[in-house]
């Protein structure tokens, strides 16, 4: 697999920083993560030092204000992440995560706060991951039962969160616990350091796909947790998690478009050299039927995201909606774009050395997490309905 040059497709309606920021984003993606990306997979590496070059660039705090961070629209960090995402899904992926941590200190945290953790993690040289799922409440994210009990000037945290990109290499960790009632209201959002006592890790979990990239569970006995390190006040700790999640979605569904993008541009290329019948199958008017589905499900995904990080960035009411209809669309749409370019590919797109099934593994998760699709299509019939 070889490195690319941006289309037209992807520039179109760019300003020209932005453009500049994409041509960085792709150069980077070639030269750190394109080269590595199938022997990180086989090995179940997770490359911290391609993380720190990239926060060097500014990609570990790119909406973070320009205080600490970049202060990039979620529009640029779009582009970046679909950028990185065509070398290495799984790799864009906490680039997210931990960006998606990042933004919800910078924006909930006090100023405090922001001093004591954002310059370690916006340089990352410390990582963060996102505490949210439970064994029992994974779509209910409403109903997790992870608790934390105030006495004095503490909280003390018991519970498990399953399901943590990042867990135990991620320095920092931000916690949804329960401090109050049941429901929504009754929760809180925690920073917990590795290194608290009581924090616990659990194996490394064999994955299908995101293999470069740890994920264990994160166990919490009797932690704890000194009330200055609650992030805004006692009881929005759900807000503060679905906001995370607002622009996770856009995150997401942009790594799916920067994996979906190389695999439909690999399938072109082999169309072109792949001769059955005495002829290349780009000549087959099946072959160029699929192309043309595969393309337009490329530029309508793309469209639907960056509207999305228009609306976010625009502080537009819809922007929430328009993040569930991207994150729906454009993971389902690019996961089913990479299906079609191994199936192009017959016998030789299922070998690893082709790589397209590495994408396809690492974009099935996409339909899943930052919300199920079948939870964006929940929210999105619930705003049709209002």
């Amino acid at each position: 697999m070889r490195g690319r040059r941006v289309s037209t497709l992807e520039q179109r309606g760019l300003s020209e920083e932005l453009r500049a920021i994409q041509e960085m984003a792709r150069r980077f993606a070639e030269k750190e993560l394109l080269p590595h990306a199938s022997e990180w997979d086989a090995e179940k590496h997770f490359p911290v030092g391609v993380y720190r070059a990239g926060a060097e660039l500014g990609f570990g705090g790119m909406y973070v204000r320009e205080d600490f961070g970049s202060g990039l629209s979620r529009l640029a960090t779009s582009v970046i992440l679909e950028q990185l995402a065509t070398a290495c899904p799984a790799t864009s992926a906490f680039f997210s995560i931990h960006n998606m941590v990042c933004g919800m200190i910078d924006v909930y945290g006090s100023e405090a706060q922001r001093h004591k953790y954002l310059p370690q993690l916006v340089s990352m040289q410390q990582l963060a991951s996102y505490c949210l799922t439970e064994g029992g409440s994974g779509s209910d994210a409403a109903a997790l039962r992870t608790t934390a009990r105030r006495e004095g000037d503490e909280y003390v945290v018991n519970g498990e969160k399953h399901f943590i990109s990042g867990a135990g290499i991620s320095e920092i960790y931000c916690v949804m616990v329960r401090t109050g009632e049941s429901g929504p209201k009754g929760i809180s959002t925690l920073i917990i350091p590795k290194d608290t006592p009581g924090v616990s890790f659990g194996r490394n979990e064999p994955k299908m796909g995101w293999n470069t990239q740890p994920t264990r569970v994160v166990t919490f006995s009797d932690v704890r947790v000194p009330v200055e390190n609650r992030l805004g006040a006692e009881g929005i700790g759900f807000q503060i998690a679905m906001k995370g999640l607002e622009g996770g979605r856009i995150n997401i569904a942009s790594c799916s478009l920067g994996g979906a993008q190389q695999c439909f541009e690999q399938a072109v290329q082999y169309t072109k050299a792949r001769f059955q019948f005495d002829q290349p199958l780009a000549h087959f008017q099946d072959i160029q039927f699929k192309l043309a589905t595969m393309a337009t499900q490329l530029t309508a995904s793309r469209l639907m995201i960056r509207n999305a990080a228009l609306a976010l960035d625009e502080r537009d009411p819809d922007g929430p909606l328009y993040s569930s209809m991207a994150k729906l669309a454009a993971t389902e749409d690019c996961y089913a774009v990479v299906d079609q370019a191994l199936q192009i590919h017959g016998g030789w797109g299922y070998m690893r050395e082709c790589q397209i099934e590495r994408y396809s593994r690492d974009l099935r998760v996409h339909r899943i997490l930052e919300g199920t699709n079948e939870i964006m299509k929940m929210l999105v019939g619930r705003a049709c309905l209002k």
